[in-house]
């Protein structure tokens, strides 16, 4: 049974529905995780992925900010929203999926940018950024005892140097700073989880999954940073056939910042 889960920081639900449809309707995912839908949860647009085949629909989200989602056509047996840092604002979720005789395991993840200053004392946002990390890092350590796990999101950091377009500039720059990057190792660390997408595009390859608003010629100037991610362990690194990240999209009509991310198996 072949099975594709897309991860997107979709930058609105509301505001991005028609792409998200026609996302939908190209790459015809089983399962989809949205970071950043800003929609509480009683205003998300069930009914408008629900006629393009994603019955099952999970979300924990906020009034106007952050926010997360799983939409899957597969059998959910469990639902989980953890909240970090004591501040409910839906920055995880996870579905426990039955897939023939196994259980898949997906946790998506929106990580805190961290404002601009990378200095916990004079920041609050990076401080919680970190904070996050930790929390995060502790709460993955109890999930060992399940085999088939994915992780997934905009985890608001691009780690390796051809993570983003110049590690000499932006080695002081927040999402790139050598104490995100150790508190994200630690993280993935947690259940060693193996980077999906450096299976398929070796480090020695650029890779990029947003790109700034800012800059106007974005796909000619190419100054990205992998921010998106997508983990999984060592029993589900067996099943990966392929994963991507779908540059193309950051170029339709009102785009989000972000390019989404697929990943396929074979159960």
């Amino acid at each position: 049974m072949n099975i594709r889960l897309l991860s997107w920081n979709i930058n609105s639900v509301r505001l991005r529905i028609n792409s998200l449809k026609k996302i939908i309707k190209k790459f015809e995912p089983n399962i989809v995780c949205l970071q950043e839908t800003k929609c509480p949860n009683e205003s998300f647009p069930y009914d408008d992925i629900k006629k393009i085949g994603l019955k099952n629909i999970h979300v924990n989200g906020i009034k106007g900010y952050h926010g997360v989602c799983i939409a899957t056509n597969l059998k959910v047996e469990n639902v989980e929203k953890k909240d970090f840092c004591q501040k409910l604002d839906g920055r995880h979720i996870s579905l426990k999926l039955k897939i023939k005789k196994d259980f898949f395991n997906i946790h998506n993840f929106y990580v805190p940018a961290g404002g601009d200053e990378p200095d916990p004392k004079l920041n609050e946002k990076f401080k919680h950024k970190l904070d996050f990390l930790d929390e995060a890092t502790s709460y993955m350590k109890t999930k060992k005892g399940e085999k088939l796990i994915a992780l997934v999101g905009d985890l608001n950091i691009a780690p390796h140097e051809n993570d983003v377009w110049s590690h000499k500039q932006l080695i002081k720059i927040v999402s790139h700073t050598p104490v995100e990057v150790k508190k994200l190792y630690k993280f993935q660390a947690s259940i060693n989880f193996i980077d999906a997408l450096r299976e398929f595009h070796p480090y020695s390859e650029k890779l990029y999954s947003w790109w700034s608003y800012r800059s106007k010629n974005w796909d000619l100037s190419n100054r990205g940073r992998r921010l998106d991610h997508i983990w999984i362990s060592q029993s589900l690194n067996k099943k990966i056939t392929d994963a991507s990240i779908r540059k193309e999209i950051r170029g339709w009509k009102r785009p989000s910042d972000h390019s989404p991310l697929i990943a396929d198996f074979k159960f």
